[in-house]
């Protein structure tokens, strides 16, 4: 499959990691009480790992 039907798929699919990815590292943000580079790396991580997570549930619910 390629062309621009591959394109968009990639593109939505990183809209989703990217809004799942702002989400989760501004809830974990508002629920730390300092931030400094290794809270903020960490949380940047894990917002990423839950990103991920959050879009294979949301495949594996919906099919697509």
């Amino acid at each position: 499959m390629t062309g621009p039907t591959t394109g968009r798929t990639t593109l939505l699919a990183t809209a989703e990691l990217l809004g799942w990815w702002t989400a989760l590292a501004v809830l974990w943000l508002m629920f730390i009480s300092t931030v400094d580079t290794l809270e903020l790396a960490v949380g940047a991580a894990v917002a990423g790992l839950g990103a991920l997570a959050a879009r294979a549930a949301r495949r594996a619910v919906t099919g697509r």
